[in-house]
């Protein structure tokens, strides 16, 4: 499968994003999603665990020795050594999808949320900010951000997918559901002012996916009701939703001129994080 039909297949708002990016970066953003969608789905994939723990472990050695027979592995090494992509922040996505490779997932606090929200996608994010060549400390603190709050709506719109699978990251009521997404507001706030930082010719797009992501837990807190929730099916952003969000971009853009840098914002939360993680060997 190209790595096209794996953005859209998998991730149709990060597609859409993509679409407003230089071809060049946009091949180099789908080869990370790639390599992170590969390591996933070994682990979302049917079947027993003592299997999937094999595959993944065989992914990952072929990873860790440089097997260049894999063209996903080749690819994600050159993104590797071309922008100085720590090969931590890789364990650490490892590290991640390998904790769901149990029989059960249970997460028990913010900490331990946060921490694989981190492994799974804040590491996403840091990597896609190091191709998008940016180098401020704080910016890369808050791409991580950006990941952490996608992954929250994430974990927001599957609960039901999730619990079938054994996983319950939180707790499958309206309550848990609405403070989830209140947290993951926290971060995509945090990480807007930091979006300065990023190349003119790369903002735009982050910015949409940034916007279009949020909206997909808009549209969770708009059913009102677990009941409403559970009988929705798998809650999603429309082209006509997209487009709007796009337009609103154009604002958010606008506004990024006129607003002076801040300080990174989610200091505590990236401190529980710490206790388990040095992020500063990361960035």
């Amino acid at each position: 499968m190209s790595n096209k039909n794996y953005l859209s297949k998998y991730a149709k708002s990060f597609n859409w994003a993509g679409f407003f990016l230089p071809k060049k970066i946009y091949f180099k953003c789908s080869n990370l999603y790639d390599f992170c969608r590969t390591v996933d789905n070994i682990v979302d994939d049917e079947g027993k665990i003592e299997i999937k723990r094999n595959k993944f472990l065989d992914f990952k050695n072929k990873f860790n020795n440089q097997d260049f027979r894999d063209s996903i592995i080749k690819n994600m090494w050159s993104l590797i050594e071309e922008y100085g992509i720590s090969k931590k922040i890789v364990n650490d996505l490892f590290d991640g999808v390998e904790s769901d490779l149990k029989n059960k997932v249970q997460i028990n606090s913010k900490k331990e949320l946060f921490i694989y929200s981190y492994r799974v996608a804040g590491t996403v994010g840091l990597m896609m900010a190091k191709i998008l060549k940016v180098k401020d400390k704080n910016s890369l603190k808050s791409a991580i951000d950006l990941g952490i709050a996608m992954q929250l709506t994430n974990i927001s719109r599957d609960i039901i997918e999730d619990s079938k699978n054994n996983r319950f990251y939180i707790s499958h009521n309206f309550e848990s559901i609405k403070e989830t997404l209140k947290t993951a507001d926290l971060f995509y706030e945090s990480c807007f002012s930091s979006i300065k930082n990023i190349p003119f010719g790369f903002r735009f797009s982050i910015l949409v996916a940034r916007r279009v992501y949020r909206k997909i837990g808009q549209n969770i807190l708009n059913k009102k009701s677990i009941e409403n929730y559970n009988s929705s099916g798998k809650i999603y952003v429309t082209n006509t939703g997209k487009i709007i969000q796009t337009l609103l971009s154009f604002v958010d853009l606008l506004r990024l001129t006129l607003i002076k840098k801040e300080n990174h914002l989610r200091y505590k939360e990236h401190q529980l994080i710490n206790e388990e993680i040095d992020l500063n060997e990361r960035l």
